[in-house]
């Protein structure tokens, strides 16, 4: 069994899994002002709360794009599980040719992503992950990363639309029953969920124009998943647990020799 982390900017997804089967998952907001004794301390809660043996964890890793809370989650890690966790980045194998024009550049969370889905989706894929920010991810017929887009996430966009004009509200994100709103709110709603499901199906169809095929996969993770991909018109899988798949496979590729069977 081993303990998955997955840092995002907005929450940490943590999970124990063993083999294929994750026996639980847990989503904590990220607070950068945090301690490693701190988190530490809520992870060993989680394991408690679910009832799962922390002597039974054989190992960890952990993806992080909030550089500043990498080595206190490390750290967390280390306390809770007696393991010093695999930390994806340079270096670590992941079994994907990345065709991008700077490798180093690409963020360990679409690297992530991008290992769980060639294994679980046929391919030419997209990837999307719904969250702070929207980042769509190509993974060629071959199995390459081709590259992507990054764009604002709903959150992000309806935050900038209330401090940016004196007369918005904040809000909150739920589908409003209509697309043409008949007030602020379930304008701003409309523009913020349909919008971004429009979006989705949009970006697929100009990867297909340029890809010169139909994709034969499209997913979507993150946090915004459930509540923008049921609007859009095309079939797209919504894969919650996708990080932590992918996480998994990292591990094993890189499994510290000490825990090998």
């Amino acid at each position: 069994m081993i303990l998955a982390v997955d840092a995002g900017n907005t929450h940490i997804v943590l999970g124990c899994l063993d083999g294929e089967r994750i026996r639980f998952t847990a989503r904590l907001s990220t607070d950068r002002k945090k301690t490693a004794d701190e988190y530490a301390l809520m992870f060993r809660s989680l394991f408690d709360l679910h009832q799962v043996d922390r002597g039974e964890v054989e190992g960890a890793i952990l993806s992080s794009v909030v550089s500043e809370l990498t080595e206190a989650l490390r750290a967390a890690m280390t306390t809770v599980t007696h393991r010093d966790p695999i930390v994806v980045g340079a270096g670590i194998k992941t079994g994907v040719n990345i065709k991008i024009d700077d490798p180093g550049q690409l963020g360990a969370d679409l690297v992530v992503g991008a290992v769980a889905a060639t294994e679980r989706y046929p391919k030419p894929l997209v990837i999307f992950d719904l969250g702070t920010a929207d980042t769509m991810s190509v993974i060629d017929a071959d199995g390459r990363f081709l590259g992507g887009a990054i764009m604002a996430g709903p959150r992000v966009s309806v935050d900038a639309l209330s401090a940016g004009t004196s007369q918005l509200p904040h809000i909150d994100l739920e589908r409003p029953a209509r697309v043409i709103g008949s007030n602020t709110i379930s304008a701003m709603q409309s523009g913020a969920i349909y919008g971004h499901a429009a979006m989705v199906d949009g970006l697929v169809d100009r990867v297909e124009a340029e890809l010169g095929r139909p994709v034969a996969s499209v997913v979507a993770t993150g946090g915004l998943a459930g509540v923008v991909i049921p609007q859009c018109r095309r079939a797209i899988a919504v894969d919650e647990d996708l990080m932590l798949r992918g996480l998994r496979l990292i591990y094993e590729k890189n499994r510290p020799q000490e825990a090998r069977p």
